[in-house]
């Protein structure tokens, strides 16, 4: 027997997860939360600024992968042949020449420009804007020609450039800079230099505009276009990149030995969470994968040769090889899916937090309890009670811009709105609102698919908010008018991340072999009822013009 380990780095924590590598059955699992995020450092909210600390990753790793194996036979991690690492993109961060944080270096442990920028930090709207300009304008190729034709904030170019503008120290001290799901790698592999780092056809593909075509990275002429100060960066960055199949090295003694492993277990090279947990979810050629977290990331697989040379506006990238190596990979997604639900649940709940707290007529203790209390069950009753009412029965339409839009068409100026409020809107009828509105975000994505050549044959759900939330998987089906089938595993980013470590130890010879062998199949299906899909369609086109007009008052102020 063998076993692979799947490490998945989430907005708020990671989780090691131990898989047979011939079953796929998963053996144990542990979470850990990163402590400085849950305290809030670093973060500034009212400004889009999401930064995280290196050493939450590095500390979480530690003691989720430790506590893993505790939980596991004896025996198993001594037969443990690989890692796979996926985490939450584009999280990128300066390092020096030996491809360290440099938050990590003294002078730094608390700057927050020195540290991750987490992928929903929006700080960057300007920069994305220009290179949104300078691509069409400067005369020569148009390097965001295979990631939609849109730039976004939340990717590497323009976050790396945010923080070099913002911040002569960093810019100085900066050699290169590192997508997060190539750092993790390079570091438990005893990487001494950041020239030698494999960086991930993923990130790259998708995030900073590499591409084949181009012999890699976007010109230096363009990046020198865009700003001066990236002069010579590009030659600090890469050439080549790396599907996850690959191998980015063994791990290194010291690794091995914080971590209670052999120094023959093999690390694969990097990729996004979204991209591995399609993997995990058994992804097939034109079925939409959809990883339902704080965000979605919507995946689709195709035979190249079948797509062409068709480019699809709007989206984020196509690439080949960063979903399956050998076939191309295309990214869409919503920028805000659970964080909306969230939001709404923490404003409601605000009474709970700012005046039963201060209460005199219960101890602490029992305040406590019953905060947590409500705060637990807020989302469940409103589902419940929003399960009841009809399409038809309500006037509220919203949208689910909250943290922008990620696709189609990367906006991240465009803010959520509620209109048809009255009287009688209580909190179920605008969560309703708000469920409905994700709902219809997605069902744009779909169509923008379809609109550009691509089908769409299924639906796949995945992540937590598929597992956990049959009302808003349900509203999904009957506005979407299709089925949709959800993953057995409640972990398919760490198992399709363990997937990938088995096909860079040589368990198997390819990721569809693993995903073969390794896939636990689906548990549920959510079908349409056609009924609510024929009212759904209406309030879609409602939900489209009331877009357009938030989207043309933003482009007027």
């Amino acid at each position: 027997m063998s076993f692979v380990l799947g490490l998945d780095y989430g907005t708020d924590s990671v989780r090691a997860l131990i898989v047979d590598a011939g079953s796929g059955e998963e053996i144990s699992a542990a979470v850990a939360y990163y402590p400085r995020w849950k305290a809030g450092q670093y973060c500034d909210p009212s400004t889009n600024q999401f930064r995280q600390h290196p050493l939450d990753y590095v500390e979480c790793m530690i003691s989720s992968i430790r506590e893993a194996i505790a939980k596991a036979p004896a025996t198993v991690a001594g037969q443990i042949k690989g890692i796979g690492v996926d985490t939450t993109g584009s999280t990128p961060v300066a390092v020096d020449e030996h491809g360290t944080p440099l938050s990590l270096l003294p002078g730094f442990e608390e700057n927050p420009n020195a540290m991750f920028v987490l992928w929903k930090d929006h700080t960057a709207v300007k920069e994305a804007n220009e290179i949104n300009a300078i691509a069409r304008s400067w005369g020569g190729t148009d390097f965001t020609k295979y990631i939609g034709g849109i730039y976004s904030s939340e990717w590497f170019w323009a976050k790396a450039l945010h923080v070099m503008r913002e911040d002569e120290m960093v810019r100085r001290a900066a050699y290169s800079w590192v997508e997060h799901c190539d750092w993790i790698p390079f570091l438990l592999t005893g990487g001494r230099k950041a020239s030698e780092m494999k960086r991930g056809r993923c990130s790259a593909g998708h995030k900073a505009m590499w591409h084949q075509e181009f012999e890699g990275l976007p010109s230096e002429a363009f990046l020198t276009k865009l700003d001066p100060i990236l002069t010579g960066l590009r030659d600090n960055l890469y050439r080549e990149t790396q599907t996850s199949d690959h191998s980015a090295g063994t791990l290194s003694a010291e690794w091995a030995e914080k971590l209670g492993l052999s120094t023959d277990v093999t690390v694969a090279v990097g990729a996004f969470d979204a991209h591995m947990g399609a993997v995990g979810g058994q992804i097939e050629p034109y079925y939409l994968s959809k990883v339902m977290g704080t965000s979605t990331c919507d995946m689709l697989v195709a035979p190249t040769d079948e797509v062409g040379d068709n480019l699809i506006q709007g989206i984020c990238g196509q690439v080949d090889g960063s979903v399956i190596p050998g076939m191309l990979g295309m990214e869409a997604g919503q920028s805000a899916f659970g964080d909306v639900y969230a939001w709404f649940k923490n404003l409601i709940a605000w009474p709970l937090k700012e005046v039963l707290a201060k209460s005199t007529l219960v101890d602490e203790a029992v305040k406590t309890q019953l905060i947590e209390e409500a705060m637990d069950q807020i989302i469940p009753t409103l589902s419940e009670k929003a399960a009841l009412l009809s399409p038809a029965e309500t006037s509220e339409i919203a949208l689910d811009w909250l943290n922008g839009r990620r696709t189609p068409d990367a906006n991240q100026m465009l803010k959520g709105a509620i209109m048809g409020l009255n009287l009688g809107s209580d909190a179920v009828r605008v969560f309703k609102a708000l469920v409905e509105a994700t709902c219809f975000g997605a069902k744009q994505i779909v169509d923008r698919f379809q609109e550009e050549g691509v089908p769409i044959e299924g639906i796949i759900g995945l992540g937590g908010v598929a597992k956990k939330s049959p009302y808003i998987m349900q509203t999904m089906a009957d506005v979407l008018n299709r089925p949709i089938k959800i993953a057995r595993s409640e972990q398919t980013c760490a198992l399709g991340a363990a997937m990938f470590a088995a096909t860079a130890a040589g368990v198997y010879s390819k990721v569809e072999d693993a995903m073969a062998a390794m896939g636990q199949g689906f548990d549920a299906i959510y079908s349409p009822d056609s009924d609510k899909a024929a009212i759904y369609e209406e309030l879609y086109h409602k939900y489209q013009q009331f877009g357009s007009f938030i989207e043309s008052q933003t482009a007027d102020q």
